[in-house]
């Protein structure tokens, strides 16, 4: 146990209770502690890891409405969770750049910190590699392992759904993970950079197809993306790089 200048650490303290008697507590100490352990089960990236929902940046100059708009949903969903959430995420949608990971890592810390929640950072493509390399007879994880945290998990962040280029193995790979956490009524919080929408497009040729964006339906399955809508409260987010953007404003 690490030394505490409180508990001399002992993990305890003697205070006076409300009847004027000496008692033993459980010294602060503990609890953060127990907070840490809780961050580190998390899984944050190295590079993630002072991502905070108060260091989220919408003030600088050119910042789109929408960034500011998203920093207050993610506030408030953290104020709600988990009544008012009743099992349903987040699903952060923008161009690359725009602060969708910052969003979702800050909403983790903070369910993580006073929520006491156990959650789990997950990179969509370095998920579905790990899983793929289980396949490997040499390796001695396997599938079920591998995907039994991200089940378990009371909140998990899916960073960058979508990455991996789609094929029938990754589309039955999301629909199991999506599938499992809906039916189990856990939430998911997830960000993409592909557009949440494929409304309006109609019959197109293979030269039209070839030279449109793709959706988020093309990449996960258009079945999984209407079972996002039912998972999670869409947060849409424009602008510029975020990251670019702010270099230039502080150092331009």
């Amino acid at each position: 146990m690490s030394s505490c200048s409180i508990c001399d650490g002992v993990g305890l303290v003697r205070v006076i209770d409300s009847s004027g008697n000496w008692v033993s507590r459980p010294c602060e100490c503990q609890e953060m502690e127990r907070e840490a352990r809780r961050l580190a089960a998390a899984h944050i990236p190295e590079r993630y890891r002072q991502y905070t929902l108060d260091g989220y940046e919408t003030a600088f100059r050119g910042a789109h409405p929408s960034l500011g708009q998203a920093h207050l949903t993610a506030r408030k969903f953290v104020e709600a969770y988990p009544v008012d959430t009743a099992g349903k995420g987040l699903l952060f949608v923008g161009s690359i750049g725009v602060g969708k990971t910052h969003l979702a890592v800050g909403v983790l810390r903070r369910l993580v910190q006073e929520r006491g929640v156990k959650g789990l950072f997950c990179d969509y493509r370095e998920l579905l590699k790990s899983i793929q390399n289980s396949y490997n007879p040499q390796v001695n994880t396997t599938e079920l392992e591998l995907l039994k945290p991200v089940f378990a998990a009371e909140v998990l962040v899916l960073d960058d759904l979508g990455a991996q280029k789609p094929n029938e193995w990754v589309w039955d790979t999301v629909a199991l993970i999506l599938n499992t956490r809906y039916n189990d009524k856990q939430t998911t919080i997830i960000t993409t950079n592909y557009p949440d929408s494929a409304a309006g497009r109609g019959p197109q040729t293979d030269v039209q197809k070839a030279a449109r964006e793709d959706s988020l339906g093309d990449r996960i399955g258009d079945r999984m993306r209407s079972r996002l809508a039912e998972m999670c409260v869409r947060v849409e987010m424009a602008g510029e790089d975020f990251r670019q953007t702010v270099k230039r404003a502080r150092f331009g």
